[in-house]
């Protein structure tokens, strides 16, 4: 059985769908039930990884877990997971944890618990997402405008789909063990490069609108803490030569390119329309 943290999230729930699709026992966990339930039936589970006491429970009689950056006790999670019988962690972090792990010290956590658990892991290390174009939808539907910071700056952003079959390829192949995986699209667009592929997609004119620096700060205060806002807008406005290139370890577990930012844009269009 395969227990999925987060199973009613932008990965988790395309990871639960996969892997019903696949043959697999799966759980997803969530702290509430979606409406409707889990894709393919899955079976779910109430669970909060900020609250480990009550996880061993949740993850009884899974052999193998797919694992958020959440709660503030990672040893406490990996050892609810390792006390219930699970043999393999897959831990979703960050690549901000290798390229900035002072700024992510709470993924680097997470990732030296699961290394430290004397079980079979592996590490995700995703980039930005391509649905963090969602905050745009908004201002899309009421002006056709993006307002966004460092509109000539371009980053791979990887599709959520992409990483949810990943992590079920990680999860049901071998050979993974032990392995950081740094998953990023196949192509570095800019932010208005970005809106042009909206605007292409919804056959409609979308300006774009250059945030300051500050403007972008105040935005993101509302729900990043300190540090992880400055880092992101480190990442977003002055990258690393690094952090600006498409990683192959995508390719290499999919055996295919990465979706491109053109395909999340057309499978979400509806939301900003």
């Amino acid at each position: 059985m395969i227990v999925v943290t987060g199973a009613t999230g932008n990965v988790g729930r395309a990871l639960v769908e996969l892997l019903v699709a696949a043959g697999e026992d799966v759980v997803g966990v969530a702290r509430y039930a979606p409406d409707g339930g889990l894709p393919g039936g899955a079976a779910f589970r109430a669970g909060d990884l900020g609250d480990p006491g009550g996880l061993k429970e949740v993850f009884a009689g899974a052999d193998a877990a797919f694992l958020l950056v959440a709660g503030d006790n990672p040893a406490a999670v990996v050892d609810a997971a390792r006390s219930a019988g699970v043999r393999r962690l897959v831990l979703l972090s960050s690549q901000g944890a290798g390229t900035r792990p002072d700024a992510y010290a709470h993924a680097v956590a997470y990732e030296q618990a699961v290394r430290a658990s004397g079980l079979v892991w592996t590490v995700l290390r995703p980039g930005g997402f391509a649905s963090n174009a969602f905050q745009w939808a908004e201002g899309v539907r009421a002006a056709r405008t993006v307002a966004a910071p460092f509109g000539d700056v371009a980053l791979p952003a990887v599709h959520p789909a992409d990483l949810a079959e990943a992590a079920a390829v990680v999860l049901r192949g071998d050979g993974h063990a032990g392995q950081v995986y740094e998953l990023t699209g196949g192509e570095a667009l800019t932010p208005r490069e970005r809106v042009r592929v909206l605007a292409d997609v919804l056959g409609e004119p979308v300006r774009y609108v250059e945030q300051s620096r500050a403007e972008a700060a105040e935005q993101l205060a509302r729900f990043m803490p300190p540090p992880v806002l400055e880092a992101t807008l480190g990442i977003l406005g002055a990258p690393t030569g690094h952090e600006r290139t498409p990683a192959p370890d995508l390719a290499r577990l999919l055996g295919r390119a990465p979706r491109t930012f053109a395909d999340w844009a057309a499978a979400n269009a509806d939301a900003f329309r």
